[in-house]
């Protein structure tokens, strides 16, 4: 019997096809990249291009068979085009982001900086308290002395002066006189008067006296510090040099000179030079007219127009570029032009430097007549200070209403106002006679903002800048005057903006070669102040009151 073994059946299983999920999508690309290739090759541009190249090529000597084909041509610029856009999406933003992390890092290190000057500024005080000999009159009290011209005084005089004040107790502040300024450095914009006006009226300064020369001598200096008990002089921090000599050089001499930061991005030269730049062309529209002499008419301040001569190589250094938050409102130039309304200044509005020059600032107590008055306060000059001073003294405290950018162009066109709001701001809030300000007030006083405010009394004036006249009054205190506390006070003074562009008017040649090299030498002592400040650890500026 013969036993059968059983042979093992094989398992029919169907083979395995591992590719199959990888050969799906290159087969996909493949049939793209052929009708991507096709379609592109028999476009008339390749086909035309590739004609011209081997062209080229045969009269180069290129054999045959190394002549361009049409899909050589299509694939090396595809190449082409898919590698600049990569290197553009990857590192083409990459410069603009450095920029931008420069800048952050450039504003981190502004506020170090201030942080360590006024560290800076207390240690200089107390080594003053310290080094001061005891006197008769008030106990630790330190007298600082201070002198300038104080033409089309801003708040970087101001500032100048809180900076000062901040090393003692008690600021005397010299005025230097027509004579002596025209002496040194031609005749000044604004009179003895008008000067004095402003000086008087900031509140970070104690005591004004009239008539200082504008070089110290040792024989002035003494009766300085004899007659007012000066213990210090006060300068900013850049060179003072009249004829080749250092202005304060006897103050150093006898060790009591010290110095302050410079008010770095406002000073009088980029202020006039602002109210140069608005008669150029290209600034205006509406109310402000350029005619074919090559002249402005400036109608937006004042009842009358103003007309200036347009310089066309005047330098457009100003500190300020174009910053337009209101394009809406048409009251900036086209994209491409240089504008002036809202520009931004350089100089710094820290919410810190609008606590400093807020100090001492008091809400009402009860029972206090609150008085308030409104307005653009543009290039705030000594007819605002007159009025204010008139106005305070109709109650107990004064509010100060200062208008928008965008509102005071509406109402008076060109690129007025000259100063952004944060620059009148602080220049409104300098001056002694105001109690608080309201910013970017409304130009119409409603019911709702007199209960808030506490107003008893919204007074107006008899002189303004603007040129819209009394017609306008009738929207703006419509409900104070159905209240009964409206009141219109004769303004003490008629001096306006329109004075001081006409002063500028008859010296504009001269005004505007000052400006150019003025600009330089602060350019080369900004570049100069930094270019150490970077290696030394920071310096920054604040104050000049020669100017």
């Amino acid at each position: 019997m013969v036993t059968m073994t059983e042979q093992p059946t094989e398992c029919n299983t169907p083979p395995s096809h591992p590719t199959t999920l990888i050969d799906a999508p290159l087969s996909l690309i493949t049939t793209i990249r052929e009708y991507f290739l096709q379609t592109l090759t028999a476009t008339p541009f390749v086909r035309h291009s590739v004609s011209k190249i081997n062209v080229l090529l045969t009269w180069a000597q290129v054999p045959e068979k190394s002549l361009l084909t049409n899909e050589e041509f299509v694939l090396t610029l595809t190449a082409g085009v898919v590698t600049l856009v990569g290197y553009y999406v990857l590192f083409g933003k990459r410069h603009g982001r450095k920029r931008k992390r420069l800048a952050e890092e450039l504003k981190l290190a502004q506020k170090q900086v201030r942080f360590l000057e006024d560290e800076l500024l207390l240690a200089k005080r107390e080594d003053m308290f310290s080094s001061t000999p005891t006197r008769p009159r008030k106990s630790r009290e330190i007298r600082i002395f201070m002198d300038g011209a104080f033409d089309v005084m801003h708040y970087g005089h101001m500032n100048a002066f809180r900076l000062g004040r901040s090393l003692g107790t008690y600021l005397i502040v010299g005025v230097n006189s027509d004579e002596s300024i025209t002496q040194c450095k031609g005749p000044p914009l604004m009179n003895d008067k008008e000067r004095m006006t402003m000086v008087e009226g900031c509140k970070f300064v104690d005591e004004v006296v009239p008539n200082c020369p504008y070089i110290m001598t040792s024989e002035y200096l003494e009766f300085i510090f004899e007659k007012y008990g000066v213990d210090y002089v006060v300068h900013g921090d850049d060179p003072c040099i009249v004829d080749g000599k250092d202005v304060y050089e006897s103050a150093k001499r006898r060790g009591r000179y010290r110095s302050i930061p410079r008010t770095e991005g406002v000073s009088t030269t980029d202020i006039v030079g602002r109210m140069l730049l608005m008669t150029k062309d290209h600034h205006l529209r509406g109310r402000m007219r350029a005619n074919s002499a090559g002249s402005i008419s400036v109608s937006g301040m004042g009842n009358s127009s103003t007309s200036i001569k347009v310089d066309g190589d005047l330098d457009d250094d100003s500190d300020n570029e174009i910053h337009n938050e209101n394009a809406d409102d048409d009251a900036v130039s086209s994209v491409g032009e240089i504008g002036v309304l809202g520009r931004q200044s350089k100089f710094l509005t820290t919410s810190m430097m609008l606590r400093l020059f807020s100090a001492g600032v008091k809400p009402p107590g009860d029972g206090m007549k609150v008085i308030y008055v409104d307005g653009a306060w543009d290039m705030f000059h000594c007819g605002h200070v007159e009025f204010l001073k008139e106005a305070s003294k109709r109650g107990d405290y004064l509010i100060v209403g200062i208008h928008g950018d965008s509102v005071v162009n509406k109402r008076r066109g060109g690129n007025l106002p000259l100063m952004n709001l944060h620059e009148r701001v602080l220049s409104v809030l300098g001056c002694k006679y105001v109690n608080d300000v309201l910013i970017d007030a409304p130009l119409e006083i409603t019911p709702d903002m007199i209960a808030s405010l506490k107003i008893c009394e919204v007074v107006h004036g008899t002189e303004s800048d603007d040129n819209s006249g009394e017609t306008s009054l009738g929207d703006r205190y419509r409900y104070p005057k159905e209240m009964g506390i409206l009141t219109s006070i004769k303004s003490p003074s008629t001096f306006t903006l329109g004075n001081i562009v006409s002063r500028i008017q008859k010296k504009q040649t001269e005004l505007q070669a000052k400006i150019k090299r003025k600009k330089k030498a602060e350019r080369e002592w900004f570049n100069n102040k930094y270019s150490t400040s970077m290696s030394n650890g920071g310096n920054h500026s604040n104050g000049n009151s020669k100017s």
